[in-house]
């Protein structure tokens, strides 16, 4: 690896070093952190193209090259296992450098709940739950909704929610819409589990653009019961045809019957593209989604789609997967692409591009609508990149700082009364929000807010010194004030709820499952990944006025730590109070610098508050069932689960309890016994 923080030249790797193999390569910053993930049919020729001629680079690329501080790379056997290792360190390290589509905005689902014994139809967003069916992305909920009100005449499946659905069921009454006919309310039991579910079943096959047999076979029924006179029931079942073709209407048929696939469009400038998909599953039109991109570097179509098919269909579930996917530039790899998405599909993947035809038209619509998704999105964003420098600049500016805090964390506490008391770290870089870097902690002191500020920055920059310590960046010892020995081994100044499931949070094995040699910045040793709190911040943020900025500063001043800026932002009057000055700095009310230390806050106080629910509602279920002798962690959680609150629970006989998996009748006479005792 070259390594050096002088610049591009002086990190270049020697002549004759790379090798001419197909792998991938990491740029690193001075903190060690990836900021660059790249892939080379020859390592040695796309390599020296950074280092060649610097000043014909595109802008991005010199901004890229100038941040990194060093370069390594990992050979592989194949362009296949390129990509694959590729997307899978984009994925690890989020490197501020690659190209990352972000959808433009949240799309719904029509989704149908299949792994529930009554399956639900409803509409979702963001991520997906796993034994759901999932259909479109829509562009309107409203589109859903017409869909669903008129599908449910033919096919009337449950739509209610889970609580709708418990409460008709202890009342023995269905809903409103099992008075309509539009659900067969498997609530009361007029349908069996098995019949409900071969409901959702056709519902789906509907959906999925089976249409044919079931018109034909509403249409034979109708026929029949018509030569029978019945007449009442053929009208019933003349609307059902009805309703089955003003949905199908709603879906432009814009293919041929058998076609399945996604058209993908692009629409760019120097410095942004927009990705637009229409995805089209028996020859219509089933829906549609966006994403932006930042290009940075000279990236041409071809690249873009690459990258935007790795990105996209590699977490995609199989069956998302299309035959056919249409593109307006083929992929530099199009044949290891094309083979990566069929290992991943189970089926052969074809990517191409329409030259003429009905798919060339669909590609041309397609077209349009990326350009202008890109008109739309270039509006909001010059504002926001306009803004979010600016209110930087500002903060630097009021807080006497020699440059703009490109890294801010806030820190917030929140406490019932004393109980419970918990902290919350957000993390905001470039002025916005990384979520994958936000902490959480319990909070041992019991002095007070100030007291609890003072022991959170206490712990998150001990680790930071110890984080740098273990890389031999730092001598601990000769740095840290007496009394504040750092604490070795495992992390006692951490609670066990800090960081608990949070992206990012933990560190895995480098490349292959080997671990790293040597202990670089930043680096766990062992496993390759960031450690927790190895970057400082430029500047510090607590949620408070005078005597909870005096509280972090003092924190940093005991552990010797002198380069990092403090602030308080007080909510009465968003005040910003520096350590040990008498009077505020005041922010005028417009200004984009307060506007961006109050989100900061906010965002802190909101993940603050929603641990401390969280903690507190998980002692409140523990401490009700404690005492009941025979229950262990696994059945409380079971009977929490079932009933949905200890409230439903007290309320519930012995012989509702005897339901949930697990509770016997002795068990559950015993339950009644010491909920009813602990309420009397």
């Amino acid at each position: 690896m070259a390594r050096s923080a002088g610049g591009p030249a002086s990190f270049r790797p020697s002549p004759g070093s790379i090798p001419e193999s197909p792998g991938v390569y990491r740029f690193r910053d001075p903190d060690d952190r990836v900021i660059y993930v790249g892939k080379a049919k020859n390592l040695r020729q796309r390599l020296n193209s950074y280092f060649a001629d610097f000043a014909g680079l595109h802008p991005r690329t010199q901004t890229m090259l100038t941040t990194a501080a060093g370069v390594d790379w990992t050979v592989v056997g194949t362009e296949v296992e390129a990509l694959q290792l590729e997307y899978s360190w984009i994925k690890e390290y989020d490197p501020r450098f690659n190209v990352k589509y972000r959808d433009d905005k949240s799309y719904p689902y029509l989704a149908v709940t299949m792994g529930e014994e009554f399956p639900r139809v409803q509409v979702l967003r963001g991520a997906k739950r796993k034994g759901t069916r999932y259909f479109g992305p829509y562009s309107h909920v409203w589109a859903i909704r017409e869909t669903v009100d008129l599908l449910l005449r033919v096919f009337p499946m449950r739509s209610c929610s889970a609580g709708v659905f418990r409460r008709a069921g202890q009342v023995g009454r269905p809903c409103l819409l099992g008075y309509i006919d539009k659900c067969s309310a498997p609530c009361v039991g007029r349908i069996s589990p098995e019949d409900h579910r071969a409901l959702a079943e056709d519902f789906c096959d509907f959906m999925a653009g089976n249409t044919g047999r079931f018109v034909r076979r509403l249409e034979r029924e109708m026929a029949k019961a018509a030569a029978e006179q019945e007449y009442e029931r053929a009208a019933r079942l003349r609307d059902d045809i009805q309703a089955l073709r003003r949905a199908m209407e709603k879906q432009a048929v814009v293919l041929g019957d058998n076609t399945d696939c996604d058209v993908i469009a692009l629409a760019e400038d120097p410095l942004e593209a927009a990705v637009q998909v229409f995805y089209v599953r028996g020859g219509r039109i089933r829906g549609q989604r966006g994403w932006v991109v930042d290009k940075v570097e000279e990236t041409g179509p071809g690249e873009l789609v690459e990258r935007f098919l790795l990105q996209i269909y590699g977490e995609a579930a199989a069956e998302s997967v299309p035959r056919e996917v249409l593109v307006p530039a083929p992929p530099p790899d199009a044949d290891a692409i094309a083979e990566l998405l069929g290992e991943h599909r189970g089926g052969r993947v074809e990517i191409r591009v329409p030259q003429r035809g009905d798919k060339k038209d669909l590609m041309t619509t397609v077209e349009r609508n990326a350009a202008e998704a890109l008109r739309q999105h270039k509006l909001k964003r010059a504002s926001d990149l306009t803004s979010r420098s600016r209110a930087l600049q500002e903060v630097a500016d009021a807080l006497g700082l020699d440059q703009a805090p490109l890294r801010i964390e806030c820190y917030d506490v929140s406490h019932m009364q004393g109980t419970d008391v918990v902290a919350s770290m957000v993390v905001f870089e470039d002025g916005l929000a990384r979520k994958s870097e936000y902490r959480r902690f319990s909070v041992r002191t019991t002095g007070g807010d100030v007291a609890s500020i003072h022991e959170v920055i206490s712990r998150r920059f001990k680790r930071y010194l110890e984080e740098r310590s273990a890389t031999g960046e730092l001598d601990v010892e000769a740095d840290a004030e007496p009394g504040l020995e750092p604490q070795a081994g495992a992390r006692p100044d951490i609670g066990p709820e800090a960081g608990a499931g949070e992206p990012g949070a933990e560190a895995g094995a480098g490349p292959g499952g080997e671990p790293q040699a040597g202990a670089e910045p930043g680096i766990d040793p062992e496993t390759g990944r960031p450690r927790r709190f190895a970057y400082p911040p430029n500047l510090v943020v607590v949620d408070g006025g005078p005597a909870q900025a005096a509280a972090a500063r003092r924190a940093l001043d005991e552990l010797g730590v002198d380069d990092v800026a403090v602030c308080g932002l007080a909510k009465r009057l968003e005040e910003v109070w520096l350590p040990d000055e008498e009077l505020p700095v005041i922010l005028p009310r417009t200004s984009e610098a307060l506007y961006l230390l109050q989100r900061v806050r906010d965002e802190a106080h909101r993940f603050a508050i929603t641990y401390h629910r969280s903690k507190r509602s998980r002692s409140v279920r523990e401490s009700a069932l404690d005492g009941v002798p025979g229950l262990g962690p696994a059945r409380r959680q079971a009977l929490i689960k079932h009933f949905g609150s200890v409230k439903r629970l007290r309320e519930a006989t012995a012989a509702q309890i005897c339901e949930v998996p697990g509770i016997g009748p002795a068990t559950a006479e015993t339950i009644v016994s010491a909920l009813k005792d602990e309420t009397s």
